[in-house]
């Protein structure tokens, strides 16, 4: 997941892959003159360049082949681009050396702009509309995709004892809180399977979503996508882990995509029961984003996760409460982890600091 990319930093010499990159730029369309500059880095190995030339902009991408495969990417981009959503354009392509180069969406993603006083509601009506898009006109590009099955729904939860537990908490789960964990996700997985299953974006947040004046919203980071349920979007976008709203305000979104999704054709059920899917799968989703954001820290060595690892609990916590079929969990949250969290929090980030003093 995109999630907090961690600041562009110049790169330090020699850097052989950003040498081939911007051979690989200046030789292509008649840019000799072009400049490369960092953009952003995010959760993977992937790396973006903004390419300037005669006052156009574009977005190199560096995606090191032996860790990162183009295709997804590029499968996901011309299929999204087909059913008229806003995604970069693919100009050019070298799979053997990694290297892409798109059309830039700008620098601005909607939680800047949510941030800085934008128009709330305009911009989630517009991340909406397209997602609506993407579910109802993807329909046939999604039988494509692998599916979001109970295997990589269970894999993804075992993050949340391996990494959030274990290495964040200092709290390496026994025998009783495994099979507490293994029967939870075997829950949320009958309640991610029993809806309708359509094209997930898989990252549908505000980190990801970029305010367009002309098509609005552009949307990146989808080269993971599956075929899965229909409120896993609807979770990363209403239940972002980098801004929060009340639920009162959550739910009428929520509600609301119900009904035009409803109107457009997707088999839905009644409002509660839409609820409850999307309360558990943010639940499912947000126990995996706990391990991950943690594992980013103790395994990759990016500590900017660890600032929304607060939030992500304080999502569980709301939801487990309000199931009983989650009361287990919530006894284990309540009774284990929230005792343990914010020592783990200030420990990490400690280390953190001193990490990034050393010269």
């Amino acid at each position: 997941m995109n999630g907090r990319p961690e600041p562009p930093a110049a790169p330090s010499a020699p850097d052989p892959r950003l040498e081939s990159l911007t051979r690989w730029i200046r030789e292509g369309l008649v840019r000799r003159g072009a400049t490369v500059e960092p953009a952003s880095a995010d959760a993977s190995f992937r790396r973006y360049f903004r390419v300037r030339d005669a006052g156009r902009t574009y977005v190199a991408m560096d995606a090191p082949p032996d860790k990162e495969d183009l295709g997804p990417f590029v499968g996901v981009a011309r299929a999204l681009d087909a059913i008229g959503v806003h995604v970069p354009r693919i100009l050019e392509e070298d799979r053997a050396q990694g290297f892409l180069l798109l059309t830039d969406l700008g620098s601005r993603h909607y939680l800047a702009a949510l941030n800085g006083g934008g128009d709330v509601d305009r911009l989630y009506a517009d991340a909406a509309e397209s997602l609506l898009a993407i579910q109802v006109r993807g329909h046939a590009h999604a039988a494509g995709l692998a599916p979001y099955g109970v295997h990589l729904l269970d894999r993804e939860v075992q993050l949340f004892p391996e990494w959030f537990l274990d290495r964040h908490l200092g709290m390496p789960p026994d025998a009783a809180t495994r099979d507490l964990v293994e029967r939870t996700s075997a829950r949320l997985a009958v309640a991610a399977l029993e809806q309708p299953q359509v094209f997930v974006h898989r990252d549908y947040h505000s980190r990801n979503l970029m305010v367009h004046e002309e098509r609005n919203p552009g949307i990146l980071d989808f080269q993971d996508a599956v075929r899965g349920a229909v409120t896993y979007d609807l979770v990363s976008l209403y239940k972002d882990c980098y801004v929060v709203w009340p639920r009162v305000r959550v739910l009428g979104w929520v509600r609301d995509y119900r009904r035009r999704a409803l109107a457009a054709g997707l088999p839905l059920p009644d409002d509660a029961e839409f609820v409850r899917w999307f309360d558990l799968m943010g639940v499912q989703r947000h126990l995996k984003v706990l391990g991950i954001f943690a594992r980013l820290w103790y395994r990759d060595g990016k500590p900017g996760y660890l600032h929304d690892l607060p939030t992500v609990l304080a999502y569980v916590l709301e939801a487990v409460r309000d199931y009983a079929e989650l009361a287990e969990l919530a006894r284990l949250l309540d009774e284990a982890v929230v005792p343990r969290f914010e020592a783990a929090q200030q420990r990490a980030l400690a280390d953190a600091r001193a990490r990034a003093s050393r010269p």
